[in-house]
């Protein structure tokens, strides 16, 4: 189909995802999906970080702030367990505890491990 008026052809495309298309005569379209083995890459690196993370916890004097932190520990390795992804909720409620249990977390290199994981995983 040409253009109207001598003026030249037009395509425009709006927000695209998870798709594959040509456009001209004559094309091929190849698709590759590479975000799903990254995110279960970060996945898993963020549940070995998380069990280490928990045997790191289990040093230290009990305290509101770190039974907190253990809890959503527990939540997410079930999740990733179970599912083998952790949904973003569950992921910034670990986040949420990892930030109250700062002055701890951040001074273990399990903590700063998870923290940067969920960060990765969450897109910040």
């Amino acid at each position: 189909m040409g253009a109207p008026d001598g003026q030249q052809p037009a395509v425009h495309l709006g927000a695209v995802t998870n798709s594959a298309f040509a456009i001209g005569n004559d094309n091929t379209v190849t698709q590759h999906h590479h975000h799903a083995a990254e995110s279960g890459d970060t996945h898993a690196e963020l549940l070995r970080a998380v069990q280490d993370l928990r045997v790191d916890l289990g040093r230290f004097v009990a305290s509101d702030t770190t039974e907190i932190l253990d809890a959503e520990l527990v939540s997410v390795t079930d999740e990733i367990e179970t599912t083998g992804t952790a949904a973003p909720g569950r992921l910034a409620r670990l986040q949420e505890a990892l930030t109250a249990a700062g002055a701890l977390t951040s001074t273990l290199a399990s903590g700063v491990a998870v923290g940067q994981a969920v960060a990765a995983l969450l897109g910040g």
